[in-house]
Parts: C-alpha cells; sequence; structure tokens
C-alpha cells in the first residue's frame, strides 16, 4: 500500500545538502595571507592532529633547548655559547612553526639584545643591507604585475608553446629550466622575484582546470595543490643551481673566488668557473626535476584540452591595458639594468676597473627600488593623476618574508663576528682529525650546507671558505679543491626558508608548508653534497686548475 502523503525528506534533505562553495582561486592565489593560522588552512583530520602536535612540540621544546645549552659546561667563549643556545631554540620554532616563522626570527633577536650578546644598534644593522631592499623593489613590481594581469599574460602565453602546456610535468621543468638560465646572469633572488607571479598566473590556470574538470573538490584548497609546491620550489631550487653555473650568478661564487686568489694565488678565469661548475649543475637539475616531482607529485599530469582553454582566454585578455604596458616598462627596465653588470664581467673581466664601478653603481637593491618607483611615476590616466599602481598595493607585499631574512642576516652576520663560526669549524676538524684533502673536502661541503641552512648562502660563504683555508694548510693539502668545495656547497641549502632569499620567497607564496619544503629540502642537501664531493675533484683535474 502507498501513501499519498508527499515525500518530505526528499525536498528537505535537498535543501539541507548544501553545494559545496566553489573556491575562488584567483583570490585565494594571489590574495592570500602568506603566514596563515590552523585556522585559516583546511587540514584533513589527520593533518590537524599533526600540525597541532608539531606546533605543540614547539612551545616547550624551543626554551628547552636553548636554556639546556645556555647551561652546558662548554670549552667556548659567553657570547658564543650564549648565540648558539638562541640560534638553536630559533630553528626549533622554525621548523615546528609554534608562531609564524618571522615571529620566530625576531624573538630570537630580542633575545640576543636581552643576553647582552650585542647592542642594539650592532643586532638591527643589518636590517640595512641591499638584500632586503632588493625584496621590497622585486615584490612591488610582482604586485603591479599580478595586479595588472601581466602575469597572467605571460603564464598563458608559456603554455600556449608547443608542447609545454599539455603536461603539468613539461610546466615545472621549462619553469626550472629558464630559471636557471636567467639565475646563471641575473641575481637569484631577482630571478625568483620576476618569476614567481607568472608562475602563479599559470598554476591559477591549472588550478581552475581541474576544478572545471572535477579533478579538485569545488571547494579546494589551491594553496595546498602539490603542483603548487613542485612549481615554486622549482623556482628556488632552480636558482640556486644556476646561480652557480658562472662566477657572478651568485654572490658566494664571488666571495670564495677572493678567497682562494688571496690564499693560494690562484685565479679562476670565468671560463674555468663555468666549465668546472657545468657538469655538476646540469646533473643536479635533472635529479632536482626527477626528485622533486617524485615527491610534490602533481594532482593531475596530462592537462587535456588546456590548447583550447588558453586560446580562449587569450581572446579574452584583448589587447594589453595602459597598466600592463608601464609595469612592462618597469619591469623591463629593471631587468635591464640587473643585467648590466654581467654583460660588463663578460666583456671587461670581474677584476676590472669598469665592473667595478658599474657593480657598485648599479647595486641589486637599488636598481629594485628604483624600477619600483617607476610604477608610482608612469601614469594610467594622467587627467585624474592616476598612477600605475597605488601604495595601498604596493602595501600589500609580503612583508613578512622581507622580516625573515633580515633575521636571518641578522644570525649570519653574528656567526661571523663572534667567532663561533671558525670555533664550530676548527673544533670539528680538531675532533675528526683531517689530514688527506677528500676527508677535507667533504668536511667543507657539510659545513658550508649546514652554515647555510641556518644563515644565508652568502653568510655561508664569508664564514666557511676562510675557516677552510687554514685547515687545508694546516693538513698539508691544496686548499683550492676543499675551498672551491665550500663556495659550491655554500649555494646548496634547500631546506629552511632562511637558507637562500629564493627559498624565502618560495616560502612566502604560501604553496609550501615548512614540512614540504623541509623534506624536500633534506634529499637535495644529501645528494648536492655527494655530487660536488664526487664531480669537483674531476672537473679540477680535466679544467687543470690548481
Amino acid at each position: 500500500m502507498t501513501s499519498d502523503k508527499p515525500d518530505k525528506a526528499g525536498p528537505a534533505a535537498g535543501r539541507m545538502a548544501k553545494e559545496p562553495v566553489r573556491t575562488d582561486v584567483d583570490k585565494a592565489l594571489l590574495g592570500h595571507s602568506t603566514y596563515r593560522s590552523l585556522g585559516e588552512q583546511r587540514l584533513t583530520p589527520a593533518e590537524e592532529r599533526f600540525e597541532k602536535a608539531r606546533q605543540t612540540t614547539g612551545l616547550w621544546l624551543a626554551p628547552l633547548v636553548s636554556v639546556v645549552f645556555l647551561f652546558l659546561p662548554l670549552d667556548m667563549e659567553v657570547q658564543q655559547q650564549q648565540l648558539a643556545a638562541v640560534l638553536l631554540g630559533v630553528i626549533v620554532l622554525w621548523v615546528t612553526e609554534p608562531v609564524p616563522i618571522p615571529v620566530g626570527g625576531l624573538i630570537g633577536v630580542g633575545a640576543i639584545v636581552v643576553l647582552g650578546v650585542v647592542p642594539a644598534d650592532d643586532a638591527l644593522a643589518p636590517f640595512g643591507s641591499s638584500t632586503i631592499f632588493t625584496f621590497i623593489g622585486a615584490f612591488i613590481i610582482a604586485q603591479a604585475m599580478l595586479a595588472s594581469g601581466l602575469a597572467r599574460r605571460f603564464a598563458f602565453r608559456i603554455l600556449s608553446l608547443p608542447g609545454v602546456g599539455r603536461s603539468t610535468f613539461r610546466v615545472i621543468i621549462a619553469f626550472g629550466a629558464i630559471t636557471c638560465m636567467l639565475s646563471a646572469f641575473i641575481s637569484n633572488t631577482a630571478t625568483v622575484a620576476m618569476l614567481l607571479p607568472t608562475a602563479l598566473g599559470m598554476l591559477a590556470v591549472m588550478a581552475k582546470l581541474m576544478q572545471e574538470r572535477g579533478v579538485v573538490a569545488q571547494d579546494f584548497d589551491p594553496l595546498r595543490l602539490r603542483v603548487g609546491a613542485a612549481l615554486v620550489l622549482m623556482l628556488a631550487y632552480g636558482a640556486s643551481v644556476g646561480g652557480l653555473l658562472t662566477p657572478i650568478g651568485s654572490p658566494p661564487n664571488l666571495i670564495g673566488r677572493e678567497h682562494i686568489e688571496e690564499v693560494t694565488g690562484e685565479k679562476i678565469s670565468f671560463l674555468e668557473w663555468t666549465a668546472t661548475a657545468l657538469p655538476i649543475c646540469a646533473l643536479m637539475f635533472v635529479v632536482l626535476c626527477v626528485v622533486l616531482l617524485l615527491l610534490n607529485r602533481p594532482e593531475i599530469r596530462r592537462l587535456t584540452g588546456v590548447e583550447e582553454f588558453v586560446h580562449q582566454q587569450r581572446a579574452e585578455l584583448g589587447r594589453m591595458s595602459r597598466a600592463e604596458k608601464n609595469t612592462l616598462v618597469a619591469f623591463g627596465v629593471t631587468v635591464t639594468l640587473w643585467i648590466v653588470p654581467a654583460v660588463v664581467a663578460l666583456v671587461a673581466g670581474t677584476d676590472s676597473s669598469a665592473y667595478t664601478t658599474v657593480s657598485d653603481r648599479l647595486d641589486e637593491g637599488v636598481v629594485a627600488v628604483l624600477g619600483a618607483s617607476l610604477l608610482f611615476l608612469l601614469p594610467t590616466d594622467w587627467k585624474r593623476r592616476q598612477a600605475t599602481l597605488n601604495w595601498s598595493d604596493a602595501a600589500k607585499i609580503d612583508w613578512g618574508t622581507i622580516l625573515l631574512f633580515g633575521t636571518g642576516i641578522i644570525f649570519g652576520t653574528l656567526l661571523a663576528d663572534t667567532g663561533l663560526a671558525e670555533t664550530i669549524g676548527t673544533s670539528a676538524s680538531d675532533w675528526l682529525g683531517l689530514t688527506d684533502v677528500l676527508a677535507i673536502t667533504a668536511f667543507a661541503v657539510v659545513l658550508a650546507i649546514l652554515v647555510s641552512e641556518t644563515t644565508s648562502n652568502t653568510a655561508s660563504a664569508a664564514v666557511v671558505v676562510p675557516i677552510i683555508l687554514p685547515i687545508a694548510q694546516a693538513a698539508g693539502v691544496d686548499p683550492l679543491q676543499p675551498a672551491l668545495a665550500a663556495t659550491f656547497a655554500a649555494s646548496f641549502g634547500f631546506m629552511l626558508p632562511v637558507s637562500t632569499p629564493q627559498n624565502a620567497i618560495a616560502y612566502g607564496s604560501g604553496l609550501v608548508p615548512i614540512t614540504r619544503m623541509v623534506r624536500s629540502g633534506v634529499s637535495f642537501d644529501i645528494i648536492g653534497a655527494i655530487l660536488i664531493i664526487v664531480f669537483l675533484p674531476v672537473m679540477i683535474s680535466v679544467v687543470g686548475l690548481g
């Protein structure tokens, strides 16, 4: 017997079963906050339990580690032991994130001053570093590229290249290759800063395609896509590898080369450096492509229908707007001025007065802020006195990453100034009893990577190379190989945001959780160390150095 009553459950259930809110991909990727609390993230119950446990652990482990180390009966100066205790606690804060990573660095800086390691003015002086202004200028230009739509236009242009847009693997590898080539001649920081907006625009396109085709849920979190983490990490790590290719590719290269020349009298030419580094860079890039995609396997490999989608979107974009043209001018001027010192180095050599003058005048940070200033001078509507970028837009840049790297520079400077780095190096060398060139080379590589992880690649080269040279001389071996190995390894800090400026930028994108960066970075630290130890002696012999 059937009932004549209407089925109340059906309509009620239909009303109660709400459709999931569709994620606004552009807003999520291009307008998110960098350092998000647990409440701002979409986590599975298992992920939330892990994150809560990790952060809670950091709250008690960081002060415990610092206090215990501070009171250990060690044979070292009080100032050095205090700095080491604070730095260990900060590293725990960075890895466990009980507070946002920039705040962890600021806590460390405050502790250094309170403990009397150095006065406040000395501790905070590194915030005036040129690198900080490179961040500020590059981030403002990147903000203009996103706001004007220029980054989106670039992304569609790259996706329209034959074969590239059909696979997420090809997109990621293509970005890595472009980054490597550019960073060999342009600052690693500048390369990643100028490519990141295009990468974010491209990721937005891929995320929308996955959303349209049901690969992800309609209310998914674009900041937790593995393809996004792989793409951004490829930018950061590819820049580190490419920057090693030439002497002018990264500051540690010039620092290490100068120390080697002063101590050994061996002058490494531009061509000799490139010939020595090329096989190591090539092998490391292959490793990056394979391991990075294995550890961060994209949710989708083939991008079916992307050609039609890209063609449609490019047609809708139409002609470039005045804001896009102005942003392109500011971008072009900045990149050109960044390249000029490299061109002078190729023509006149890095030892010439012309190169010294040009590189000093066209300082990377000064060029970045001058290029960014153009965005406030080039008008989009002269009658209304409307410039390309408003300060309200510029103020949205990633100040957290700027603070984070500033604290990293502070710790790197203090490691050298207090003599802590030298104490660590000489003590470890004496304890290990290093006597042959291979053992000293391996020690140099490990020490440079470890120092780079906790400070910066530039600080690592400036601190470690002067330590390694006398150790090698005391052992009666040619110091060129261990010192050059330390110089190369200084650029291979992949694990933490403070290791290199490009790591900080990648982390600041919000696409790379600290746990994912640590997991990927440890792999490349180990593989990179092995490649340098194995292949550098071979290439030194082939090129005829020493």
